[in-house]
């Protein structure tokens, strides 16, 4: 066929299995910008939960923050019981979190850190230090793009020392989402 607009309604293989090509090695696919994908392709797994409540974390100590409320879960990937991403599918993603924690008796915050954990391990992590007019409460935020296999499993923790003092996660988010082209 010659240059030109093949349109049809469904593209199947004549024996209804197997693998059907589009284009060959060093051609390019161009999708229209407000298609909309959907299956293979698209950037699932995906989910965002929250903390459905308050927690405490002990001073000082890396405590693994518990998100019990999911938004979405687009591929039941996010345990709430256990608070734990495991993607299932081997990829790149990008995984974020944010934990808003302090105390109310006027307990100021020295320091603060966020961690994402791979495996049971801190991968990815960042800390505030504060000199001078340290805050009642912070929010922590991260952002990291991670390379998985399908059965690594991904949990947020956070520490904030407050000289001897625990402090409570008043809010906070984690979320993640499958690369596509990375």
């Amino acid at each position: 066929m010659a240059d030109g607009t093949l349109k049809v309604g469904t593209i199947t293989t004549s024996s209804g299995s197997g693998t059907i090509t589009l284009g060959q090695s060093g051609e390019t696919i161009n999708i229209p910008s407000g298609t909309t994908l959907s299956g293979a392709g698209t950037n699932v797994p995906a989910f965002d939960a929250y903390v459905g409540g308050s927690q405490t974390l002990t001073d000082a100590t890396a405590t693994k923050v518990t998100f019990t409320t999911e938004r979405f879960d687009s591929d039941s990937t996010y345990d709430t019981s256990t608070s734990r991403f495991t993607p299932g599918v081997a990829g790149k993603y990008l995984i974020y979190a944010s934990v808003r924690a302090g105390h109310s008796n006027n307990s100021s915050i020295n320091n603060c850190t966020i961690n994402i954990y791979k495996n049971g391990s801190s991968y990815y992590s960042l800390r505030n230090d504060h000199e001078a007019n340290n805050p009642k409460s912070e929010t922590q935020l991260i952002t990291e793009i991670v390379d998985s296999d399908a059965d690594d499993y991904f949990e947020i923790y956070a520490t904030y020392d407050m000289d001897g003092v625990n402090s409570t996660v008043y809010n906070g988010l984690f979320g993640a989402c499958k690369l596509i082209g990375a």
